[in-house]
């Protein structure tokens, strides 16, 4: 039987609060979602936890980015994006992209994809994806992509986001 309070507030409604301190025990990976702008040509990105498969035929992939995000409209714009599966070693790179406004790529090496979007150096794979719908939930948009190519890029465990802090998954022996 559960334990403990609801923290509903008095209109009903959950505590945002205690919201994300319950989902924060939902391990995730993390995601750096990268373009390049058509209107400056320049790099852009953003990192997210949100991402899931959604389906095997077609091949589909999801995320969610807040509307508040300055990156995503940047990104949205290119006709392709790329998604690179973060390894444990790139903490660094995750906070860089999800900060507001400046250079995210600065000293960050790169490569391009097939698709023509930045494949981070480090990133245990990617996938080259085009935006097939976008649909409006609360305070986020979730964002399906058809994924058009992908491959393993470096080896290493993943990058995973746990109770509102960053580290590794240690494999079974």
């Amino acid at each position: 039987m559960p334990t403990g309070q609801s923290h509903q507030s008095q209109n009903g409604q959950l505590d945002s609060r205690r919201f994300r301190q319950v989902l924060g025990r939902f391990a995730t990976g993390v995601v750096a979602i990268t373009a390049v702008d058509p209107g400056d040509g320049q790099p852009c990105g953003l990192a997210a936890n949100s991402f899931t498969s959604v389906s095997l035929d077609p091949p589909l992939v999801a995320f969610c980015v807040a509307y508040t995000s300055t990156s995503w409209p940047r990104v949205r714009g290119a006709k392709a994006l790329t998604v690179n599966v973060l390894a444990e070693s790139q903490q660094a790179v995750c906070a860089q992209l999800a900060t507001k406004g400046g250079d995210k790529f600065a000293g960050l090496s790169w490569t391009v994809s097939p698709g023509g979007s930045p494949v981070l150096e480090g990133a245990l794979a990617w996938l080259d994806c085009a935006v097939e719908a976008e649909h409006p939930a609360g305070d986020h948009m979730i964002v399906v992509a058809r994924v058009l190519q992908l491959d393993t890029h470096a080896e290493g465990g993943p990058l995973v986001f746990f109770r509102g802090g960053y580290g590794g998954f240690v494999e079974p022996s």
